[in-house]
């Protein structure tokens, strides 16, 4: 182990909550990707995660950076590679919040050193299915619901909806089902045979299928690079 790898492992052990264990199937599926240091070493870079969502990354970060304003406040369901933390985080500001929660203290300790300054952020390990008082004027699932077992993705769903206060609102970014034509279609669907077990669900459930209580909230769906990728807006009503 390198001097910089075994830095980062002390710095992981700091933040580690022997109380949220890793689930099975994130270790199992997903080690390579974000369980090690040298995962993030590989993947944490707009370069690469922008050629991993084929170009798009930007333009999907950007749409979620227009619904969200100076002085919100942010619930991020997950670390994300790339630039969007800190992006979230210079938008709403020191007069804003930013909550980021992830189960593996690999990626918490990883974006509390890129968020260094940024006393308005805070990132704790937490499980993403956990129900939290509702207060936060936005809740952001960004490429993660596509990542877990299809019990596992209604209770992140249920979580996230549960977080946004009246008259704010939950982002779902992921996957979606291409048009027929689309050349990517196989490639994705051979991607998610061999890589990602459970997104194809993403394909044939509509996210809003997926909430225990759908009708508390005005839902918006929108499609982007010729149907792979959808954002969901759920919007709580305000009463």
């Amino acid at each position: 182990m390198s001097d910089r790898d075994a830095r980062f492992v002390r710095a992981v052990g700091k933040v580690g909550n022997p109380e949220t264990a890793l689930p099975d199937y994130l270790e199992r599926t997903y080690w390579w990707a974000y369980l090690r240091p040298a995962s993030i070493r590989i993947f944490d870079h707009k370069v690469i995660v922008s050629a991993i969502l084929w170009g798009q990354y930007r333009r999907l970060s950007d749409i979620v950076l227009t619904r969200i304003a100076g002085g919100d406040r942010v619930l991020q369901l997950a670390c994300v590679y790339g630039d969007l933390s800190q992006r979230l985080a210079r938008q709403v500001g020191p007069e804003g919040a930013l909550d980021i929660v992830d189960i593996a203290p690999i990626q918490i300790a990883n974006i509390r050193r890129k968020l260094v300054g940024m006393d308005w952020v805070r990132a704790s390990v937490a499980d993403a299915t956990t129900t939290r008082a509702g207060g936060f004027d936005c809740v952001l699932s960004f490429f993660l619901l596509h990542e877990m077992p299809d019990l596992l993705k209604r209770r992140v769903v249920d979580a996230a909806l549960a977080a946004v206060a009246p008259g704010g609102r939950a982002m779902f970014v992921d996957y979606a089902r291409p048009l027929q034509w689309h050349p990517l279609r196989p490639v994705m669907a051979a991607v998610f045979a061999l890589l990602e077990p459970y997104a194809t669900a993403m394909w044939h459930t509509p996210i809003a299928a997926l909430a225990s209580h759908p009708q508390e909230f005005s839902w918006t769906r929108e499609t982007r690079f010729a149907g792979l990728y959808q954002v969901v807006i759920a919007e709580r009503f305000n009463v």
